[in-house]
């Protein structure tokens, strides 16, 4: 399990994102309002889900299927996820008391890019196992 390299980058998307949680700036507006916060259900869930479906994927190591579609749809959250940062984003007015307003959108794209990788390698794993069971 752990000596495959989409192992690897299941693990390193995991903690992608939970370093996204932890370190989540709560945006400010600049009258003091709360923007942005990790604890918002929304956000809260697309996190959440997106940790969950690779830890799931990295469990389901002998079914190297289902690990690949689970991965897609982990891709798909974080898409969600980094619609959502960007949507809250452009309807921001102004500059925020906090100046690092764009860094937590930075995380799901890093987490995106761990993820195609895995899927790049499942689908050469599936590719030399079909090859293998050609020769028999």
């Amino acid at each position: 399990m752990i000596q495959r390299i989409q192992t690897i980058y299941l693990i390193v998307s995991a903690l992608v994102m939970g370093a996204l949680f932890m370190w989540f700036p709560v945006v400010l507006g600049a009258d003091g309002s709360v923007i942005m916060d990790r604890n918002e259900p929304l956000l809260f869930g697309l996190i959440f889900v997106s940790i969950a479906l690779a830890i799931l994927s990295i469990l389901n190591f002998k079914k190297r299927q289902t690990q690949f579609v689970i991965n897609r749809l982990n891709i798909i959250s974080n898409f969600v996820l980094l619609g959502v940062f960007v949507y809250r984003l452009l309807t921001l007015s102004g500059e925020t008391i906090v100046s690092e307003k764009g860094i937590g959108v930075l995380f799901p794209i890093i987490s995106i890019v761990f993820l195609v990788l895995a899927n790049k390698a499942i689908k050469r794993d599936e590719d030399l196992v079909k090859s293998v069971d050609r020769l028999r």
